[in-house]
This record gives C-alpha cells, sequence and structure tokens, in this order.
C-alpha cells in the first residue's frame, strides 16, 4: 500500500535525514529508552478503550437502554462520526499554529484536554431521567458525543504526532509504535472487558425476562411482574453503564498523567516544533497533494471501514441473529485477546518481508472469517475460532498503516525541506476520511436494520 513510498524513503533517509548517523563530525543520534518508549505506548490507551466501548455498545445503549428510535439513533451515529472528522483537520492546524512552550508543544493539547474529555465521556453514559422526550434524549446525547469527540480529537491528534519527536531514527519510531500499538489492542481489550462484564450481565437478565414476558401463555399477573423486572432491570443496566463509564475515565487520567511525566518532546530532523507559517488550506494543499499520502489514506480508509461496519453491528448480530447474546461480551474478548497476541507477530513479519506484504496477508485472513460469522448460527465453537482470526487480522489493522504514515511523512519533509512542521495536519486528515466513512456505514446499518 505504502511500500513505495516506505522504498522511497529508505534510501532518501540514509542520505538526507539520517546522514549525522554515519558523520564522524556529528554526534550519533540516541535511541529511544524503553521507558519512554512504555509511556509514549500506554498515553494512547485512553483513545482506544473509549473508542471501542462507544463502537461496541453505543448503539445498543441507545436502542435498549435509552429507548431511542432507531432513525434517531443513526443520526446521533452519523452526526457524531461527521463531526468528529471534521475537527480533526482543524485541531490539526490549530496545534500545528500553537507555539512550543516549557513542556513542548503537544503535551499541553494532551494534558489540558483531558479533564473535559473525562466529564464528556461519563455524561455521555448518563441517563438524566427515566423517561425522556425524543427531543430531549437526542439533544443530550448528541451534544455529549460532540463534545466527547472534540477533546478526545484535542488529545489523540497531538498524541499521534508525538511519534514524530520521540527521538531516535526510522527502525527506533517503529519499535515505538509497535509498543503502542500492542498497548493500544490491549487498551481495546481492557475497555470492551471493563465495559461487557459490567453491563453484560443485565442485558442478559433483560433479554431473559423479555423472553418470559412474550410468552403468551403467561397469565397476566405474571406478565405485570415481568413488567416491573423489565423496569427494575433497566435502572441496573443504566447503572452498570455509568459504572464502567467511570472506570475508564479514571483509567483515561492515569494514563495521560504517565505520558506526561514519561515522555518528554524531542526535536525531529527537519523540523523544529515551531508555528507554521502556511494557511490552513495552503496547508492541506500540500498534504493531500503528497500522492504517497494519499495512496496510504485511501488504503486505510476502505480497510477500516470494513472493521468498523462489522464492530457496530456485532452486538446486534449476536444477540438478534446468531441468537449468541449471552456470549457476546466473551467473543468480543476473544476477539481482542487474539489481536493482543497477534502484535508481535505481525511486527517481526514486517521486518522480514516487508510492509505490504505483512499489511496484505494480514487484512486477507479477515474476509473467510467474517463470512463464516454471517453463515452460521448456533454453532458457539465456531464463532469462537472465527473471533480468533479476525482479531488477528485485526492487529494488522493497528499496526501497519500506523507504521507507515511515519515513513510517508519523512518522505515528504525530504522533498519538501522548506515544509515543516506540519506533521498534525498529516496525522489529523489520516483519520478523516476513516471517520467520517465509518460514521456512514455505522448510520446507514443501523437506519437499514
Amino acid at each position: 500500500m505504502a511500500n513505495n513510498s516506505s522504498s522511497v524513503l529508505d534510501k532518501q533517509t540514509d542520505d538526507n535525514i539520517c546522514a549525522t548517523e554515519n558523520d564522524d563530525n556529528q554526534p550519533k543520534i540516541p535511541g529511544i529508552p524503553l521507558s519512554r518508549k512504555l509511556c509514549y505506548a500506554i498515553g494512547g490507551m485512553p483513545y482506544q478503550m473509549t473508542a471501542n466501548a462507544k463502537g461496541f455498545f453505543m448503539q445498543i445503549f441507545l436502542l435498549d437502554v435509552v429507548k431511542m428510535g432507531a432513525f434517531s439513533a443513526s443520526i446521533i451515529l452519523f452526526l457524531g462520526r461527521a463531526w468528529d472528522a471534521i475537527t480533526d483537520p482543524l485541531i490539526g492546524y490549530a496545534v500545528s499554529k500553537s507555539g512550543r512552550t516549557r513542556i513542548g508543544k503537544l503535551i499541553p493539547w494532551i494534558v489540558f484536554s483531558m479533564p473535559l474529555g473525562v466529564l464528556s465521556y461519563v455524561m455521555l453514559w448518563y441517563t438524566p431521567q427515566d423517561t425522556m422526550s425524543s427531543g430531549f434524549s437526542f439533544g443530550w446525547y448528541f451534544t455529549w458525543c460532540s463534545l466527547f469527540d472534540t477533546f478526545m480529537s484535542c488529545y489523540h491528534v497531538p498524541y499521534s504526532s508525538l511519534n514524530m519527536f520521540l527521538g531516535g531514527n526510522q527502525k527506533d519510531r517503529d519499535s515505538a509504535t509497535g509498543y503502542r500499538m500492542g498497548m493500544e489492542v490491549f487498551a481495546t481489550l481492557a475497555g470492551a472487558a471493563i465495559q461487557g462484564q459490567i453491563v453484560g450481565v443485565h442485558h442478559a437478565k433483560r433479554t431473559y425476562i423479555c423472553s418470559l414476558q412474550n410468552d403468551t401463555e403467561s397469565p397476566f399477573g405474571n406478565q405485570t411482574e415481568s413488567q416491573d423486572d423489565i423496569s427494575v432491570t433497566l435502572q441496573n443496566t443504566r447503572k452498570a453503564y455509568l459504572t464502567g463509564a467511570l472506570v475508564l475515565g479514571m483509567l483515561y487520567f492515569l494514563c495521560c498523567l504517565v505520558l506526561a511525566l514519561g515522555v518528554k518532546e524531542q526535536l525531529a530532523p527537519l523540523s523544529k516544533l515551531d508555528r507554521i507559517n502556511v494557511s490552513y488550506l495552503t496547508g492541506m494543499k500540500m498534504v493531500v497533494g503528497h500522492t504517497p499520502y494519499v495512496w496510504l489514506v485511501f488504503g486505510f480508509l476502505f480497510a477500516s471501514l470494513a472493521f468498523q461496519m462489522a464492530q457496530g453491528n456485532f452486538a446486534l448480530f449476536c444477540t438478534h441473529a446468531a441468537n449468541m447474546g449471552a456470549y457476546f461480551q466473551h467473543l468480543v474478548l476473544i476477539l481482542l485477546t487474539s489481536a493482543t497476541i497477534s502484535i508481535p507477530m505481525w511486527q517481526t513479519l514486517l521486518v522480514k518481508k516487508g510492509k505490504k506484504t505483512t499489511i496484505f496477508i494480514g487484512l486477507s485472513v479477515y474476509i473467510p472469517a467474517l463470512i463464516v460469522i454471517s453463515l452460521v448460527k448456533n454453532n458457539l465453537p465456531i464463532f469462537i475460532i472465527m473471533s480468533m482470526v479476525a482479531g488477528t487480522s485485526l492487529a494488522a489493522l493497528y499496526l501497519l498503516p500506523w507504521s507507515m504514515l511515519p515513513d510517508v511523512v519523512d518522505d515528504f519533509k525530504v522533498k519538501n525541506p522548506s515544509c515543516q512542521d506540519l506533521e498534525p495536519l498529516f496525522y489529523s486528515c489520516y483519520v478523516f476520511f476513516n471517520k467520517l466513512g465509518g460514521g456512514m456505514s455505522v448510520g446507514v446499518s443501523t437506519l437499514v436494520l
């Protein structure tokens, strides 16, 4: 996908950027300490924990817990993703225009956006009233969804750009990316585990009570009792979602603290961590005009769309189509555990076979797994095996595109040495089409269902 840009970069970077390593008159660039890699990797956990908790549970939360209509839920999911996508390039430009402080240029954005991100995430899962009008519930959840996505972009855009300013050379940055992806997949596992284990038992109980209520042979008194049980279970489910949000919010704070204390920004070749001197439109034109970057973005877009659509509908499919609702949270944990374990395998294959070959292999194994899952019902062993295969492919999607992006950015800086400090724009635009397309896919699929 981006192998051509990587090969070009390998040659040009050796001759230009990393020449200081072989120049006797220049000090050798020190590598990235393991402690810095780990602190940087831990800093990426909040984004994945919260984003995947939203991805797996937001849809079923709005439909089954808030009792929102399918149309309103689809609009929130679509507009939320669209707003999230629009804010990324704008925040990337704002970060590029900001000046450097005593603690750096990127770290302040991460630190000061964190409290607002935690607050908005908790409020996103809070139900203010037992019964809400459709207009009020739509406004409440859309507002907090938009605020959370904005504050998370203020955290994630500078965090992603920080990869270019950890020090070391290209190999060191690839290693840091590997640590980061391992932690982010683990964060996905942790987020789904925390949220799933807290709310899963309540969803299963509500499903069981609803099945009893639908029994036409039940006496009227038992039906009334079932209605009361459903109301109590619904309240417990709402409290469970709020508890899960509080736990993830606390982890969000701790991870940000580790990042701020353990990582110090380092100047990168051809970058000064200074304010950019170009307008927003000029900077965007330069970014999207770099051909290797465009190929990488669109390749990442289509692969990510497939995963996001499957992720958004997995809970509903397991619950209402495959009769596997009682095992949904366990299948998610199996999938994410497989992804976490597979990261070192893909990192090793990346070094031996190259990035293009590795990502082709990694994404290809997802297709048969998805086909089997969609065709087989009431077969837990098959679902477990296919979830493991899908998790292995998910690990490749996490690792490879983000490992290719620094190569493309370095290639741009070599070819355009007068254009510096555009890294936040590159990283923010990288997820723009991914988020917008993901919102469209999930919103449309929800509306159709």
